[in-house]
């Protein structure tokens, strides 16, 4: 939001152009109730993007895993067949793209402040969660640490690639069931997960303060990540290689050294296929 607050913030909604029938899951209010409000703030809920208006409207946008806000001139032509929105601003053309045949992004327009509480999950917020709060998110259900830091009615906006992150960081399996967690692991965890996310919305915000990011700027996978997408390549701490775990679009990376005391995780597809011959131990796998 950092790209984009100095960009429409103040400015007035000249034209919006509806490109896809998919994206706006609301018809009342009518999104030609928009026009010519000026755009008051922006503000997060959970992984949504929500636009305020100086008519008290807001639109609220869920970019999903392939959406991706674009900055052109103002009247900019969308981008083809991945074009779903555009916001049209005397300063410049807010896109709204989606990669992909998925249609899975979407745009809501209410008109009541307390409509948007629909929207909450209920995750609390991991940057500011004390430890009694952050604790007893994760041992309200016996769940995974991947499933419970990924599960918006627990913690608000960390996503897949960042659990990956912050599991790598506190040293902790991606399938440690929570009710099973001592108070200096939550200690650990709790530790991990600010110091990852401070640290990755200091570099993004400082690596787009003067720019808005390009389509290639936003992804999932970064060079800088520890852990998340570097499958097969070398620990950062122990040199081990990291492995993964694939399911459905997904997949979770660990260090097996680091994370899972040398066990190396089964991944179903593959497990399933290998049979006695899928390596329970690093020293297995390193032999084969």
């Amino acid at each position: 939001m950092a790209a984009l607050r100095p960009r429409i913030v103040g400015q007035r909604i000249q034209h919006i152009r509806i490109l896809s029938p998919f994206v706006l899951r609301t018809v009342e209010p009518p999104i030609d109730a928009l026009l010519s409000n000026e755009v008051t703030g922006l503000r997060r809920i959970g992984k949504r993007i929500v636009i305020e208006t100086a008519g008290r409207y807001f639109a609220v946008i869920h970019l999903m895993i392939a959406g991706r806000f674009r900055w052109s001139k103002a009247g900019a032509k969308p981008p083809g067949r991945i074009g779903l929105a555009a916001f049209d601003f005397l300063s410049g053309t807010l896109q709204l793209t989606e990669a992909g045949t998925k249609r899975r992004a979407s745009l809501h327009l209410v008109g009541d402040e307390a409509e948007l509480d629909r929207f909450d999950r209920g995750g609390i917020e991991p940057l500011t969660a004390g430890f009694d709060q952050f604790a007893a998110k994760l041992r309200c259900e016996n769940h995974t640490l991947k499933r419970s830091l990924t599960d918006p009615r627990l913690f608000s906006g960390i996503g897949n690639a960042y659990s990956d992150e912050i599991l790598h960081a506190a040293g902790l399996s991606p399938v440690r069931l929570t009710a099973k967690l001592k108070d200096d692991e939550i200690t650990r965890l709790r530790s991990a997960t600010i110091e990852t996310l401070s640290r990755w919305v200091g570099l993004l915000t400082r690596e787009f303060v003067d720019r808005f990011p390009g389509p290639g700027d936003v992804t999932a996978f970064r060079k800088e990540f520890a852990a998340h997408g570097k499958f097969k390549q070398p620990c950062s701490r122990c040199g081990v290689d990291i492995q993964r775990i694939r399911y459905a679009d997904n997949e979770t990376n660990y260090c097996p050294k680091c994370q899972t005391d040398g066990k190396i995780l089964a991944d179903r597809s593959l497990s399933r296929l290998l049979r006695d011959e899928w390596p329970r131990t690093v020293e297995e796998l390193e032999e084969r």
